[in-house]
């Protein structure tokens, strides 16, 4: 990724960077600081000029006496803030994707869909300058929204990322050779409807990953991938974050944790005319009928829609963002890219 695309993540501050303040009683407030620029709250008024040029990690006064921590925020503390489309890839789930896909510099990737760019974001990351990611979307709006947060956070579109809108199954084969990609990551309500085409596309040891949000989900995909011969046996796991209050000899758990959002299953491409051993299963767990089949389809599964009015707020929500990183933006708001329900003030 070129120094252009790259956020800066130490020295001193400087116009265009995005800064995390931390005030009374915890709230946070993301600002980009830009000339002329202040943050207004009830506790008082905060000068942008005053974060310029000083270390990150430093401690500033606002006009009402009141002190606020200053830090650049992390990827994670960007992708919870940011303006949504589409439900995001948590970062704990993000985590597991990169490693349990050994997503890695150089990597060619494929991503479906694109949601609102939390997933990008990361695997953006991974691949460095070197890779190529092609991310793919169904709807246009989502796709914006995406493209806007990923722009906020580096400053430009990243060179190695191309958005696609538009069906998978019928766009991946016209994006790329077959046998060229090393790892597809599949975030749908119908992932297995995208598995032979991915099967194509994908290099011989390649991993294909499906991020999905139930149970049935979860068995269609696995029985789908055995069905192909084309995959080995596949992984499923879920993962979940407990946090720990820790202060002298107050020592527990959270009382609340980031449990379920989702599964991950994965598998590797077998190489052409390779046939995988054959995996013993007793016949009684593992059968299932036409009955069970339909509890798979897609309207069974169910799927959350958001409305037009909220889709629409959302796309002007994120590429006001990215026009105030870009230095394109004008007013006194505490964070260009917040929205309703993606605050950029946490309580």
């Amino acid at each position: 990724m070129s120094a252009a695309t790259t956020p800066r993540s130490s020295g001193p501050f400087a116009l265009g960077d995005r800064v995390q303040l931390t005030g009374p009683k915890g709230r946070l407030h993301t600002i980009t600081l830009r000339e002329g620029g202040e943050l207004h709250t009830h506790h008082g008024v905060l000068r942008h000029a005053q974060l310029v040029g000083i270390p990150d990690g430093s401690v500033v006064v606002n006009s009402g006496g009141h002190e606020y921590l200053a830090l650049r925020p992390l990827l994670r503390d960007f992708v919870m803030s940011m303006p949504r489309g589409a439900a995001i890839v948590y970062p704990k789930d993000a985590a597991q994707i990169l490693a349990e896909a050994d997503v890695f510099p150089g990597a060619t990737v494929v991503e479906a869909g694109v949601g609102s760019g939390a997933l990008s974001l990361w695997l953006l990351r991974a691949i460095g300058a070197g890779g190529r990611l092609l991310s793919f979307e169904r709807r246009p709006e989502f796709a914006e929204v995406a493209e806007a947060n990923v722009a906020t956070f580096f400053g430009a579109h990243p060179p190695q990322w191309e958005v696609r809108v538009g069906d998978l199954a019928e766009e991946l084969p016209r994006a790329t050779p077959a046998g060229s990609v090393d790892r597809v990551v599949l975030d749908m309500l119908a992932p297995w409807e995208c598995i032979d085409v991915v099967a194509e596309a994908l290099t011989p040891g390649g991993v294909v990953l499906c991020y999905v949000a139930t149970a049935t989900q979860l068995s269609r995909v696995a029985e789908y991938l055995r069905g192909t011969g084309l995959f080995t046996e596949p992984d499923a796991s879920e993962t979940m974050v407990r946090g720990w209050h820790v202060e002298g000899l107050a020592v527990r758990p959270d009382h609340r944790m980031v449990a379920h959002t989702g599964f991950l299953i994965s598998a590797r491409r077998l190489a052409p005319g390779a046939v995988a051993p054959e995996q013993k299963r007793r016949a009684s767990k593992s059968s299932y009928g036409d009955e069970d089949v339909e509890l798979w389809t897609p309207g069974a599964v169910g799927d959350r829609e958001i409305t037009d009015k909220n889709l629409r707020k959302r796309v002007r929500e994120a590429q006001r963002a990215a026009s105030a990183r870009l230095g394109g933006a004008a007013g006194d708001e505490d964070d260009e890219g917040a929205g309703s329900a993606s605050p950029a003030r946490i309580d």
